[in-house]
């Protein structure tokens, strides 16, 4: 058996691994600055559609066109930021992260209760506290000035 760490917690099956684990991208090609912008170009034209295509588009008087209009933008706009390489390394870290998820021991609901009673307990205190010091200070304070 090797490392816990590598292990799922409810199935004990191995976690892939990845050595590179971060992908750092320092420069963007000419082309993802291109798709960049022509994405960012349609997710604030799906933001406008809404007021000003009616006008230009007679079919756009219908809420179901303008719906499928935006919808169209914003999807065509994420499928645009995909193919950068920043888009690639987002969907990389999402990938990971689900990884690691796996690799979270979650508390049970018993911890989890006596834990949220602990906090509560604790700030129900503080607060009381809190409240004694600023209720001496005023009442120093209103006996300094009278």
């Amino acid at each position: 058996m090797s490392n816990d760490k590598s292990r799922d917690a409810l199935s004990d099956a191995p976690i892939p691994q990845r050595n590179n684990s971060a992908e750092v991208v320092t420069s963007a090609s000419a082309l993802d600055v291109v798709l960049w912008v022509i994405a960012l170009a349609l997710l604030i034209g799906a933001a406008m559609v809404n007021q000003y295509l009616p006008a230009y588009w007679p079919p756009a008087t219908s809420v179901w066109v303008r719906v499928a209009v935006i919808l169209t933008c914003i999807v065509v706009a994420l499928g645009l930021l995909y193919a950068t390489h920043q888009g690639k390394g987002f969907v990389r870290l999402l990938k990971d992260a689900r990884i690691e998820l796996r690799r979270v021991t979650w508390p049970t609901k018993q911890e989890t209760v006596t834990t949220s009673w602990q906090v509560l307990l604790v700030v129900v205190i503080t607060s009381i506290v809190l409240w004694c010091f600023d209720y001496g200070l005023g009442w120093l304070i209103k006996l300094i000035i009278g």
